[in-house]
């Protein structure tokens, strides 16, 4: 069998650090005498728009939505000759129906956010270490604010009433719950104590939505008797992040909840550019670095590729996961081993990773991350 991978860097530095994710996966595959993959790259995004009046062909949506066994997204967003973002007719910033459209048209109703500190990543906790910081957030993906019910009451030119609508479903909490419940079965626990644990993150003090998912919280978790539930409002659970990192293992919230609680998880992890992120639903997944196009810092090779490679990696990984597949499964442990050891080291890093007590450390480029990190996947793989 061989794999499909639809590419799509998008815009500024995703046209740069997708290349070195891709770089990557197909050294590793190599390596560990992996599967046949093909990478199909593709344009699509702000820039595209800009120049064609389409966020991407027909083709390219064809072959996404229907052909692709899996996306590998980098970023989009651009602005145009004024340094305006550049937007659709709606409003919306040109790229949407890649971001937000391939959630609704693809069902990908998981986002997942692995918030894990590695050795060698400075972060903002002065008295946490890597032994602190590892959790999951799983965040719904295509319900609450972020439904497209929305609107905007205009009179005499002038906008005076927004309406954002939020829609929580029973169907769209359980089955975001249950994997929750799923990847926490996978996992070793929380690290202060290694109990496996999902907590619940809301707001069901005040408002109905978070009320019905939470009741759907409880129905799954006595479906799980060996993984305790855990509850927390969402205003609360970002003090116990920052202070208390070590008790979470996998955290499962609302759409624009975890929306923002996966930020602060990607700020005590080291920040955006070591972050990856899956969307994914029963069949299809879109992986991809969390931060945004960046265009002050495109052309000068200068971004982290570490996000998007281990986004490439989590998306092998998946593939070895639903294909059951121990290829795929091998060849995002050998990227994941690879990625630790390069940081560990702390020779070859980007800017962003250059503090603390590695200060001294001459920032490298974001080429040179790729080149270290396919060379480390290679001799890891060799054993």
């Amino acid at each position: 069998m061989t794999y499909k991978i639809a590419v799509l860097p998008g815009d500024g530095i995703g046209k740069e650090v997708v290349p070195e994710a891709v770089k990557v996966l197909r050294i590793a595959i190599e390596s560990c005498n992996g599967p046949d993959v093909e990478f199909v790259e593709m344009e699509a995004g702000g820039e595209f728009y800009l120049r064609t009046g389409r966020e991407w062909t027909e083709d390219t949506e064809a072959f996404v939505k229907t052909e692709a066994d899996a996306i590998l997204l980098g970023a989009v967003g651009a602005r145009n000759s004024s340094g305006n973002s550049v937007r659709l007719p709606d409003g919306n910033l040109a790229g949407y129906s890649v971001v937000i459209g391939l959630r609704f048209a693809l069902d990908l109703y998981a986002n997942v956010r692995p918030v894990r500190l590695l050795e060698g990543v400075p972060t903002p906790l002065a008295d946490k270490t890597p032994r602190d910081i590892d959790m999951v957030v799983v965040r719904e993906n295509t319900e609450g604010l972020y439904a497209p019910i929305r609107g905007t009451l205009v009179r005499s030119g002038e906008p005076e009433v927004a309406l954002d609508v939020r829609v929580i479903t029973e169907k769209g909490s359980r089955r975001v719950v249950e994997r929750a419940f799923e990847i926490a079965k996978r996992r070793n626990g929380r690290p202060s104590d290694g109990q496996s644990m999902v907590t619940c993150v809301d707001k069901s003090n005040l408002l109905a939505g978070c009320q019905l998912f939470r009741r759907v919280f409880n129905e799954v978790a006595e479906k799980y008797p060996t993984i305790r539930p855990d509850y927390a409002y969402v205003d609360a659970w970002t003090q116990w992040c920052v202070r208390r990192p070590e008790s979470f293992d996998v955290v499962v919230a609302p759409n624009s909840f975890g929306d923002i609680i996966t930020d602060l998880g990607a700020a005590i992890q080291g920040g955006l550019g070591v972050a990856p992120a899956a969307n994914i639903g029963d069949g299809k997944g879109v992986f991809e670095p969390v931060h945004g196009s960046a265009p002050d810092y495109y052309g000068k090779n200068v971004a982290n590729p570490i996000a998007a490679i281990l986004s490439g990696a989590m998306m092998m990984d998946w593939l070895g996961e639903t294909r059951n597949d121990g290829r795929c499964s091998q060849t995002a442990k050998v990227i994941e081993l690879a990625v630790e050891r390069v940081l560990r080291e702390g020779k070859v890093r980007t800017y962003d990773l250059c503090k603390g007590r590695w200060s001294g450390v001459t920032p490298s480029s974001t080429t040179a991350v790729g080149d270290a990190v396919a060379q480390a996947a290679t001799e890891i793989a060799a054993g």
